[in-house]
């Protein structure tokens, strides 16, 4: 651990005040059962953390000064910010400096944004658990909301040709819609589905309900059992939209497109 800013205390100058957690001791139980694989039990610390607090260790400053940082540990090349548990956990760590009271929803916020994970209980035996920026992310958004890493993700191989017939055929009446990619994700927790990438010009609300319309209609004619979803391209912090970004060809592209859509 060390002094590197890991974004700062959310705020930046009076911090936000601290919810009492639904059950003080449900973050430490959760953690005492996650392990390697055991993705249940790792969704559950994230449900525990979503609705609980954590004590966030401060390298610099004291809660609501403007100088206020978080610190920083490196690992694996990644950034997480340090936080304990408990009061008793804080005792435990030794940390001689300041330290914030936040909880797990606002703290997951602000770190995601910046590609910060958090990882709490540093000080004990094993070394504490990580929680990527990713999952922080899930966390702020609403864990129902988006899917449960680590995502597999690759090329579909489900056979859909009218769903993407209708999709290719309507996509040019779509305005705002420059190009259509899609990728099979595999949650670790739930059901596999198809995402389709929707790369627009113009990501206004009504810009974006008009594309996802368009999955939408389309997707009555999807077989039977197939779940579909929609992702923004422009979303920098979608796991899904970054691996299409890199990985995908536009199996539709307006740019490209000369009285039919590219294959």
């Amino acid at each position: 651990m060390n002094g590197t800013v890991a974004g700062g205390a959310p705020g930046w100058g009076q911090p936000p005040a601290a919810r009492p957690a639904a059950d003080p001791a449900a973050i430490e139980r959760a953690l005492r059962d996650v392990a390697p694989e055991r993705w249940e039990a790792y969704e559950n610390l994230l449900r525990a953390l979503a609705e609980g607090q954590v004590w966030m260790l401060l390298w610099h400053g004291t809660p609501g000064s403007p100088d206020a940082q978080y610190g920083n540990m490196d690992i694996g090349g990644h950034g997480y910010a340090p936080a304990v548990t408990s009061p008793e956990q804080l005792t435990a760590s030794g940390w001689a400096r300041g330290h914030e009271v936040i909880s797990g929803l606002e703290v997951a916020n602000a770190l995601y944004r910046t590609r910060w994970g958090l990882w709490l209980n540093p000080h004990v035996p094993g070394g504490g658990i990580g929680v990527p920026w990713a999952d922080l992310r899930r966390i702020a958004a609403g864990l129902d909301r988006l899917p449960a890493g680590p995502l597999q993700l690759g090329e579909p191989q489900v056979q859909a040709p009218q769903f993407y017939a209708v999709l290719e055929q309507q996509a040019s009446e779509v305005r705002p819609l420059r190009s259509l990619r899609r990728a099979w994700v595999q949650p670790a927790l739930g059901e596999p589905y198809l995402a389709i990438g929707l790369d627009l010009y113009d990501t206004s609300p009504p810009a974006v309900e008009a594309a996802r319309a368009l999955v939408q209609r389309a997707a009555a004619h999807a077989p039977e059992g197939l779940a579909v979803s929609t992702v923004l391209m422009a979303d920098d912090y979608d796991p899904v939209a970054m691996w299409l970004r890199a990985c995908a060809r536009p199996f539709f592209d307006r740019d490209a497109w000369q009285g039919h859509p590219t294959r």
